[in-house]
C-alpha cells in the first residue's frame, strides 16, 4: 500500500507534514489538488469516514471570501461541492495510509502513527 499525502504545495502546513515525512525517510506519493484535483467519490468517501465538518476548512480565506449565502446551510453535499469547485477548502493536509486517514498535521499523532505500529497500515 501506498501513503499518499493530499494537500496544496505551498500550504506551510503541508510542508511542515512533508518535511517531516522526508526527515524521517517516510516514502509517499504527493497528491497537490492545485493540479490534479480530487475526485467526488474519494471525497464523499472521506465525509462519511471523517465528517464534513473536519475536511470542510472553514477558516481559510477561500472559504472566508464565498458569498455569505454559500456559507450558510450547509450540510455534507453542500459541502463536497464547495470543496470539489475549490479544493483549497480542504482542510490539509490528509494523509492516506490506506486503513485510515489523518486530516491536518500534528507531529504528535504522526509520531504514534508511525512510531508505536510496525507499518502505518497496521495501526486501527
Amino acid at each position: 500500500m501506498t501513503i499518499i499525502l493530499y494537500g496544496i504545495r505551498n500550504c506551510d502546513t503541508v510542508k511542515k507534514a512533508r518535511s517531516w515525512l522526508d526527515s524521517r525517510q517516510i516514502e509517499y506519493v504527493f497528491h497537490d489538488y492545485k493540479t490534479a484535483g480530487i475526485d467526488t467519490d474519494r471525497l464523499q468517501r472521506w465525509c462519511k469516514e471523517l465528517g464534513w465538518e473536519t475536511l470542510l476548512n472553514r477558516g481559510g480565506t477561500t472559504f472566508r471570501q464565498l458569498p455569505k449565502a454559500d456559507q450558510q446551510g450547509l450540510d455534507a453535499a453542500k459541502a463536497v461541492i464547495l470543496m470539489l469547485a475549490q479544493p483549497s477548502m480542504i482542510k490539509r493536509p490528509v494523509l492516506d495510509l490506506g486503513r485510515q486517514r489523518l486530516v491536518g498535521f500534528k507531529p504528535e499523532l504522526y509520531e504514534v502513527v508511525f512510531d508505536t505500529c510496525s507499518t502505518p497500515f497496521d495501526c486501527p
